[in-house]
């Protein structure tokens, strides 16, 4: 929590973050942090929300140990493990960060003992699994800015994470964030449910497309809307699909 915010601010910035997709926060704030696509949940359908606990492993496990130290209820502990093949945490590691209450473990590296990680409701995200577990004899380095990839994470950071892969923010981007990210998911729900009732994705934005272009905003903003960066919607008779030109997408 930073020292401009208060227990409540922070409680509903997480609360409000708790109800997003990790698309959808990435959609709301395009220089937002994404970690590299390769650490993957190793447990499909789990969700990850937490602050950052970090550890720079560089392949030794006295890193993981003393972030685990530091880990309370809601961490994150976040390890980089400096691309050593071997594995870094495991079911004990994880056991551990669920009796302290964490809310998971992120690893730019490898674990083991994937079988009893897969049916524990904490998740965990790795680049893959290997039997082979790394060494204990590193002097440890505890919540430094570390690497996991190209991204860097600090502790305190905020990290939001699903089966999508996971995004990385302080509380101040994350707060600038939050409302257009809102706005994004409410209305993609509300596209999903017309898609569910059988209604035509491509006709529903071209109707939106032309609301929004009545109402007197112009086209930049109602390509701006629709993301069509600089594409003419045209309808043709007889058919919702119409059709696009200029190369934009929707």
């Amino acid at each position: 929590m930073s020292a401009l915010s208060s227990p409540r601010d922070d409680l509903s910035l997480l609360s409000r973050l708790a109800r997003l997709d990790a698309s959808t926060v990435s959609d709301a704030g395009r220089s937002l942090r994404v970690l590299p696509a390769a650490i993957r949940l190793v447990s499909a359908g789990t969700r990850l929300l937490g602050r950052a606990v970090t550890a720079n492993a560089r392949g030794d496990l006295l890193s993981v140990l003393g972030a685990l130290q530091h880990g309370g209820p809601g961490d994150v502990l976040v390890v980089a493990a400096g691309g050593s093949p071997r594995a870094v945490a495991g079911e004990l590691f994880a056991g551990e960060a669920a009796r302290r209450g964490m809310a998971g473990i992120v690893i730019d590296g490898f674990c083991r003992d994937t079988a009893r990680l897969k049916r524990m409701t904490l998740p965990v995200y790795a680049r893959g699994a290997t039997p082979r577990a790394a060494g204990a004899m590193v002097v440890p380095e505890v919540n430094v800015p570390v690497l996991l990839g190209h991204v860097l994470v600090s502790p305190g950071d905020i990290l939001l994470g699903d089966d999508d892969g996971i995004v990385v923010a302080t509380e101040a981007e994350l707060a600038a964030a939050i409302d257009g990210a809102e706005a994004i998911q409410a209305t993609e729900d509300a596209l999903w449910s017309s898609l569910a009732a059988g209604a035509c994705l491509l006709l529903t934005l071209t109707r939106k497309y032309d609301l929004i272009w009545a109402g007197g905003s112009g086209p930049r903003l109602a390509r701006s809307c629709l993301g069509l960066q600089g594409a003419v919607w045209v309808r043709r008779p007889g058919c919702c699909l119409g059709r696009v030109r200029g190369g934009g997408r929707a």
